[in-house]
């Protein structure tokens, strides 16, 4: 189990993350959902070991992660939200990057290198450099590189960034597949829809606190509210997208 406990994180006077508490249980896909600022982002830098909180814990399976940081990151993937790449690599060159530094034989990093460009829609330019690479086979390659290693732990920053119709439905089908394995995967997205058809509980952040934390389908029926998306705009807006659209459009004529 993957446990976030008390976290908080300050920057001088500023405090990005509030005494965030939640867990996710293998086989279960936990939607993090929060508006710009939230401190969603923050939150999952801390999970994903990039920054230390000011306070409270991350553990898994009971030890905290920073006790041996290596070994977490070892049971970790991670698909970053800006798809940050060596550019002048071929795909195939990335990923045999990524694996010999986790320690992957260079025939099963072939292997999984091969099959999973194939599926992914991008062997046919495995010799072309990613800097030629459109935005959506560059997060292709971030996927690959993140489940390689077949993690434990898999945490995704907004991975249907760039990805076609084709590509996005297989992500969603490999996710669940991810998390019907036994896998602990968390979900960060702006795509409500998306959280919504994949994810199995959720926590919505509000200025670095939480607040709400269920399964989709109990906070749709607790606030008697059709979707997630109603749900989502009840909690953490303080007025009306159509208000605001309206106020806009005035703003245009005079």
């Amino acid at each position: 189990m993957l446990r976030v406990e008390g976290l908080s994180k300050r920057y001088g006077a500023l405090t990005a993350v509030r005494d965030l508490s939640f867990s996710i249980r293998p086989g279960e896909i936990l939607g993090l959902l929060g508006p710009n600022g939230s401190g969603k982002s923050t939150t999952v830098k801390i999970i994903t070991g990039l920054l230390r909180p000011t306070r409270g814990i991350v553990t898994l399976d009971g030890a905290t992660i920073w006790d041996n940081l290596e070994a977490y990151k070892a049971r970790l993937g991670y698909v970053p939200e800006e798809p940050h790449l060596y550019s002048y690599l071929t795909g195939p060159e990335y990923l045999q990057l990524v694996g010999r530094l986790r320690g992957m034989d260079d025939s099963l990093i072939d292997r999984r290198t091969t099959t999973f460009l194939d599926l992914l829609g991008i062997y046919d330019d495995r010799y072309q450099a990613m800097s030629s690479y459109s935005k959506g086979m560059r997060q292709k390659v971030l996927l690959a590189a993140a489940v390689l290693h077949a993690p434990d732990v898999l945490v995704l920053d907004e991975p249907f960034s760039g990805l076609d119709v084709s590509a996005a439905r297989l992500l969603k089908a490999f996710v669940r597949s991810l998390a019907a394995s036994g896998r602990i995967v968390l979900f960060s997205s702006h795509v409500l829809e998306v959280v919504e058809q994949v994810c199995s509980s959720v926590v919505i952040i509000k200025e670095g606190t939480v607040v709400g934390h269920d399964s989709v389908e109990h906070l749709r029926d607790t606030l008697q509210l059709p979707s997630l998306e109603d749900v989502f705009s009840l909690l953490v807006e303080d007025e009306k997208p159509e208000a605001r659209a309206a106020a806009m459009i005035n703003a245009l004529q005079h």
